[in-house]
């Protein structure tokens, strides 16, 4: 199979970029005589163990968690190439990889284009649960991933492992403390029932007064963060067969009172709203090792009801009277998620590997949203059901060459319904996979090409289709009533690669190169209707109105210097960009950067073990600016934070002193500037930020009760 020509770099300085790293790498994979090594990571994602080999993934592990002091997922978003997230809510918890995925949600259910699972638990659409603690491992892999989770994978997907009991007794406690009156405690217990039985209980509390100041108020604590982590696993492990079942339970009474009129870290809210989520996940999945076939079931169930709540004014009654306005918008949710998944293999591979599965799921989303504006609440139910068959097949061409095929066929049917009388029905088939080539060049060097493609399902737009419901006296709603729906947008991602490795695997680095390609491509905008009394409406909907490329450079380095000292990097760039797009007011924005896609982003970090029981790490991450939405050009700006912490392990005792953002830099997660909100200034157009985490540090300390209860 001919090897595909790499996509063009965005800049010119990519290639010199890619150049240099590559020699970087071979020098000092040509330098190392120690026998310091690297840690092996195995990705729990992928289908096969192999999969490693062609997959652009980055893995981040228990001890990234604490050397941040990360509670929750946002805190570790800078250690992965080409990934970015936004807020509008308490935590970043919409996610984007190389510029692809979703930006909020109101009204509309979400199709996501970045899948989140949690132990092989589908959770997209709960980014709040991402909470870290006793988490072993957080795999984000980039591109396509049809194959493993078919029309929702389309720009990616984000998959944490929690721990799994052993056979060991231990018992840990932990407490922490930070600024802005942070505090978490956490009790974890692991113990053996029975020669074939273990079980785990972890369980945490984290709080934070966080670091708004509601002045109107005259309290700080209004965008506070209040989450509480449960996790309950048992593992029995017999002959051929092991079971394991766990339940992770998430609650959060996170405030959300981030807006200000003024712009700072200040607001004047007289109603400050709410982000809480309480999320129950539980599964059960039986691996039968036979002599000749791998059997995998799992069952899981999710459910979780959310609020996200806001002063819609962000101001108080009395501000400026005969200008002011006052209103609250409130949206509740209650999502159930079931899924059966079944998949085989062969226990033993030379030559040839294959994984055969079928996967089937039901979704159902109901949504109350009180607003002021509303003369009822409103209310609607989402019904999904999916089924889905996929396989994928790895070859030795030669003892250097492999080929992998994978794909994915799947059957979505929805019904829709609400309370302004819209009811939508629709079934639809995707298909979605990869083919794949690694060529092993040297004995630690490799090369891999890519062709994957993706899919993000299409849905309904129930904003608009009330809108019209309520406007069909007075307009011909007609000219509108293709865009009550919306296809699905498909990608096509080519990507090569090279890896290579020391001999003795003290040096280990990748280079990638991707090209993706989105046609139909799935586009927010607002309808402005006006209606007969003067008055306009104006409603937010899904469009397939564009057509885009997002193509870049992902360059990875891990290098022990010495017994003593480690370096990691990466440097990543992505230029995304609209091919066509017309948006709903006319306004050509053909050649323009996509949202939430910088162009730049960097780390670089060194960890000394200072002495047996002391270790120290200092990193530096960046990034360039971006537009914060394709309706309006308000900009996230560029940033660059400094991150530190150092460690002590001292008998049973670990003491953990952390810092994020050291130089208290001013980051921006969320923006508007389509309109203006300030009475004071009669409503002059004007933009308005959602401000990043200030300087915060900490300290960590954990007890561990010997091997025995």
């Amino acid at each position: 199979m001919p090897m595909m020509s790499p996509p063009y770099p965005p800049k010119e300085r990519l290639g010199f970029t890619a150049s240099a790293m590559i020699l970087l790498g071979q020098l000092t994979v040509a330098s190392q005589a120690s026998t310091a090594q690297l840690e092996e990571i195995v990705i729990t994602a992928a289908l096969m163990k192999a999969d490693i080999n062609h997959l652009s993934v980055t893995s981040v592990t228990e001890s990234d968690v604490r050397a941040r002091g990360a509670a929750h997922f946002e805190d570790l978003l800078t250690l992965v190439p080409n990934l970015s997230a936004s807020a509008g809510a308490s935590r970043q918890r919409f996610f984007q990889i190389r510029g692809i995925g979703e930006r909020s949600q109101f009204v509309e259910p979400i199709n996501p284009s970045v899948i989140l699972l949690q132990d092989g638990v589908d959770i997209s659409g709960l980014g709040g649960a991402l909470t870290t603690f006793d988490t072993s491992q957080v795999d984000v892999l980039r591109g396509p991933q049809g194959a493993i989770m078919g029309a929702g994978a389309l720009a990616g997907l984000i998959s944490t492992e929690t721990q799994t009991p052993t056979s060991d007794a231990k018992l840990s406690v932990a407490m922490g403390m930070e600024n802005y009156s942070g505090r978490r405690l956490e009790v974890i217990a692991n113990a053996p029932l029975t020669n074939t039985l273990s079980a785990r209980l972890a369980h945490q509390r984290f709080a934070s007064d966080g670091w708004i100041e509601n002045t109107y108020l005259g309290v700080d604590d209004t965008n506070n963060r209040d989450e509480q982590t449960t996790r309950f696993a048992l593992r029995h492990v017999s002959g051929q067969h092991s079971v394991d079942m766990k339940v992770n339970k998430v609650e959060v009474q996170n405030g959300y009172d981030a807006f200000s009129l003024d712009n700072t870290r200040e607001t004047l809210s007289d109603q400050p709203g709410e982000d809480s989520l309480d999320m129950t996940s539980a599964l059960i999945r039986w691996h039968r090792f036979g002599e000749d076939y791998t059997s995998m079931i799992q069952v899981s169930d999710v459910s979780a009801d959310t609020v996200y709540s806001y002063d819609e004014d962000w101001s108080y009654v009395g501000i400026r009277p005969f200008w002011e306005y006052s209103s609250f918008d409130s949206y509740a949710r209650d999502l159930k998620r079931r899924t059966l998944e079944w998949r085989l293999s062969p226990s033993n591979s030379d030559a040839t590997d294959w994984v055969a599965g079928v996967y089937a799921r039901q979704d159902e989303e109901s949504l109350n949203r009180d607003y002021t504006y509303l003369d009822a609440a409103f209310g609607s139910l989402n019904k999904a059901d999916t089924l889905a068959l996929y396989g994928q097949l790895s070859h030795s061409l030669t003892d250097d060459i492999t080929l992998t095929l994978g794909t994915r066929l799947e059957q979505r049917e929805v019904n829709y319904r609400d309370s302004a009388g819209v009811t939508e029905s629709f079934n639809d088939n995707y298909w979605t996979g990869n083919v794949s080539v690694n060529w092993r060049i040297t004995e630690t060097g490799s090369v891999f090409a890519t062709i994957s493609r993706g899919v993000r399902a299409g849905g309904v737009n129930p904003s608009l289709s009330s809108t019209l419901l309520s406007l069909v006296d007075e307009i011909d709603v007609s000219a509108f009533a293709d865009a009550t729906r919306f296809d699905e947008e498909r990608l096509l991602n080519t990507e090569l690669g090279y890896r290579f490795s020391s001999a003795d695997n003290r040096v280990s680095g990748s280079i990638t190169l991707f090209n993706m390609d989105r046609g139909d491509q799935q586009v927010k905008g607002s309808l402005v209707i006006p209606r007969s009394d003067g008055s306009t409406s104006f409603t937010d909907f899904t469009d397939n109105a564009a057509s885009g490329t997002n193509r870049g450079l992902e360059a990875t380095l891990d290098w022990r210097v010495a017994p003593s000292l480690g370096v990691s990097a990466f440097i990543a760039r992505l230029d995304a960009q609209f091919d066509t797009y017309v948006n709903i007011d006319s306004t050509d924005l053909s050649g323009r950067d996509q949202p939430q896609a910088p162009a730049d982003q960097y780390r670089l970090s060194a960890t000394w073990d200072m002495a047996k029981n002391v270790s120290a790490s200092l990193e530096v991450t960046g990034r360039d600016a971006f537009f914060l939405s394709d309706r309006h050009d308000i900009q996230s700006p560029s940033a660059r934070l400094v991150n530190a912490n150092i460690a002590w392990q001292i008998g049973a005792w670990e003491v953990t002193v952390w810092g994020r953002n050291l130089q208290d830099k001013k980051t921006v997660t969320r923006g508007f500037g389509t309109f203006g909100n300030d009475p004071r200034k009669e409503y002059v157009l004007e933009p308005y930020y959602q401000f990043g985490e200030p300087r915060t540090v900490g300290a960590t300390m954990r007890y561990q009760f010997g091997d025995r209860l």
